[in-house]
């Protein structure tokens, strides 16, 4: 099975690339599927193969999940087509510690349902790719670009879902001749260092680039690097197995300080795809079981490819560990690999195989596997390029990883397809995590600079940050603590066990929320915003930028202690989700508080609608609104109020509010304003007045 390689966005009349979009989108679609039809019955979509993970289902649904709702998000199509699935498997790819994995919150569906549910995605995505009117180059702005996004995501799935396959009970798989394994395997092969000439390194793409890109590979960096010496080969499994032998897993000398609470916790005693047996080492590809390939690379975690380095270094006498990204950048240079796609040359976008090869099959100038067979992982942990920005339909792509937990793994593996497979292409995972990921190591003579990202440097999230947790502008009191003493206020006797703060950015106004409630959840659209949130939760601190004028900026750190909120932090939960579409679980609340939402999401009557049936009888409704309306975020048709009727009349914000929830809620007194800054820079703020209107369930 060969996968199609990543389209050129820029070439050609808008017909051909209309059709070659949906050939694109078709071959994914078909890829994905013939993925889990590897599975043996049923059963396996249910379970959980990685407890960090959510069982396979979730991933067959979760990347027709992600056309949908960032067709909505981008407004070419205003109606879902399963609200129900388009919440369930939304949210909960990677282990972010807002990620629900409780199975007790899932109802997962049949199989036959999701597959049904597939067929009705193929059919719109294909529908719209036929009708929609748009013109070269597809760039970021363009309504194919979701489409593109959405294609290139699933393509990231193929990779990971089949990780997962690859840790199932073997009994739960079937071999397919669609997905064949390579059949040559023989003694590893001896690796040597071979010289690296150093030079300077610059990475990053153009937004105007020819190929799809994600947030992170746009902008700029450069760095120069420094003389040093590669692994001709990544390490084999013979290789490999000399450090196993040697006692590897239990000398807790060769592991830094995470890699040993990572060993002690698992107990591991070998990479993750072998086997003990009594006969030695089996291997375990993606739908088989065999003896050791030791000539295959090593499929292993950050923690264990670090720890053999450090077993080389000792043993060797020499200062051995991973390459940096521009190291690795470097090698390839010099390995004269140019191309910007990569295809059958390697065993990459399963041109070859559904599994490794021998690592002395493809050679690159004097090195081999520069590009395919395994990703191998480096020493830099993901942090964005100087011109980097989210994308606004996929604002949770990249940031969420800017935590120094997660490391760059580059080169592609036998199924990495798409923008994956490409010279511009870098992906992170946790250290812990696995992938088709082994390693080469360096030798070098100087320390590793990286990336240390101990501060938000977002210039949104660092306004909000001082927005909701810094300094008083102009005497006007602190909006999110404001807000909160009023919800509180109007709450009064009624019961207090449990509110929710939907919109609520980066999570002051749901710790002051806790001062009252027994339980708070916060839920916010944006992925960076929680991301924010939980940081002050877990740490209890965070750390950010302002800008004051031009390049200059003032550091920031504030802290949940210096506003007596520290007791509130374990009464509180945060996650990220969709407020018209949340999952079933939000329910059952005494309070529910809107900040400045209801003019910032597609549909505010199908907002109101939610959140009635989410909050108990005689609860409080409180929706605080500069009612601000934009098409940029709400259809003309979708406002509250803001214009006027067809009889001329004018027809306010309060009005329509009060109109779509006067069946179900009884107004509880007048309006009230609350005003709020935003500081921009040193000089420059923004003032605004939010309207505070109260509503009791009937």
């Amino acid at each position: 099975m060969y996968a199609m390689s990543t389209l050129n966005l820029r070439s050609g009349s808008v017909e051909q690339k209309r059709q070659q979009i949906k050939a694109y989108f078709i071959d994914s679609f078909d890829t994905y599927e013939s993925l889990f039809s590897c599975l043996d019955s049923d059963k396996a979509y249910y379970e959980r193969p990685e407890r960090l993970r959510h069982p396979l289902i979730f991933y067959f649904g979760h990347t027709a999940t992600f056309f949908v709702n960032k067709l909505v998000l981008a407004k070419l199509i205003t109606k879902r087509i399963n609200p129900r699935f388009e919440s369930l498997f939304a949210i909960g790819v990677d282990e972010m510690s807002w990620d629900d994995l409780n199975d007790e919150n899932y109802d997962w569906p049949d199989v036959n349902e999701v597959v049904a549910y597939r067929n009705q995605v193929r059919e719109t995505v294909l529908a719209l790719i036929d009708s929609i009117d748009f013109s070269l180059p597809v760039d970021w702005d363009s309504k194919m670009w979701p489409i593109i996004m959405g294609i290139e995501h699933e393509r990231i799935h193929l990779e990971t879902s089949s990780v997962l396959i690859r840790q199932l009970d073997i009994a739960m798989v079937k071999q397919n001749t669609a997905w064949p394994r390579c059949s040559d395997s023989g003694a590893a092969p001896k690796n040597e260092l071979v010289s690296v000439e150093g030079a300077v390194v610059t990475t990053g793409k153009p937004f105007d680039a020819d190929y799809y890109g994600w947030d992170n590979e746009y902008g700029s960096a450069q760095e120069t690097v420094a003389d040093f010496k590669a692994s001709r080969f990544v390490v084999s499994n013979g290789e490999f197995l000399t450090f196993v032998e040697a006692g590897g897993y239990q000398n807790p000398d060769y592991w830094e300080e995470e890699g040993n609470r990572w060993r002690e916790y698992t107990q591991a005693t070998h990479p993750v795809f072998w086997i003990k047996s009594d006969s030695g080492y089996l291997y375990r590809s993606m739908l088989e079981i065999f003896p050791l390939p030791l000539d295959w690379p090593v499929d292993v975690n950050y923690h264990e490819a670090k720890a053999f380095c450090n077993y080389l270094s000792e043993t060797s006498g020499d200062l051995i560990r991973l390459p940096t990204e521009n190291e690795w950048l470097r090698l390839r240079e010099q390995a004269g690999l140019t191309q910007n796609v990569y295809s059958g040359e390697f065993n990459i976008a399963l041109a070859k195989f559904a599994s490794s090869e021998p690592v002395n099959t493809n050679q690159s100038g004097e090195w081999f596997d520069v590009v395919g067979n395994v990703w191998q992982w480096t020493e830099t942990p993901i942090y964005p390029f100087d011109g980097f920005k989210v994308h606004p339909l996929y604002d949770d792509f990249t940031t969420p990883t800017f935590d120094n937990k997660h490391n760059i793994i580059k080169g592609g593996s036998w199924i990495s397809t798409g923008n994956e497979a490409m010279k511009e292409s870098r992906y992170a995972f946790r250290r812990h995590f696995f992938q088709h990921a082994g390693f080469r190591y360096v030798k070098a003579e100087h320390p590793i600079l990286v990336n240390d990202l101990d501060y938000e440097s977002d210039t949104q999230i660092s306004q909000y940050s001082e927005f909701h947790y810094g300094d008083e502008y102009f005497s006007v009191p602190n909006f999110a603590k404001a807000s909160a003493q009023f919800c509180i206020e109007q709450h009064g006797e009624r019961p207090k066990a449990k509110a929710l703060d939907l919109g609520c950015a980066v999570g002051r106004s749901t710790f002051e929320l806790a001062t009252h409630f027994s339980h708070v959840d916060g839920i916010d659209f944006s992925a960076r915003f929680i991301k924010t949130a939980f940081s002050m939760q877990e740490r209890g601190e965070i750390r950010y930028n302002l800008i004051e004028e031009g390049e200059l900026t003032a550091f920031k750190v504030r802290k949940l202690s210096s506003l007596k909120l520290e007791e509130t932090a374990k009464k509180v939960a945060f996650a990220q989700g969709d407020a018209c579409n949340l999952k079933p679980q939000y329910a059952g609340y005494d309070l529910i508080f809107m900040g400045n939402l209801i003019d910032r999401v597609y549909s505010p009557r199908k907002l109101l609608q939610e959140v009635s049936q989410r909050l108990n009888k005689g609860g409080l409704l409180v929706i605080a609104s500069p009612f601000t309306w934009l098409e940029e975020y709400t259809q003309r048709d979708e406002w509250l109020g803001g214009y006027k009727d067809e009889n001329g009349e004018t027809l306010s914000s309060t009005e329509a509010l009060a109109a779509v929830l006067e069946p179900e809620f009884i107004k509880i007194g007048p309006p009230k304003d609350i005003p709020f800054v935003i500081r921009e820079t040193k000089r420059k703020h923004q003032h605004t007045l939010s309207e505070f209107n109260v509503f009791e369930k009937r």
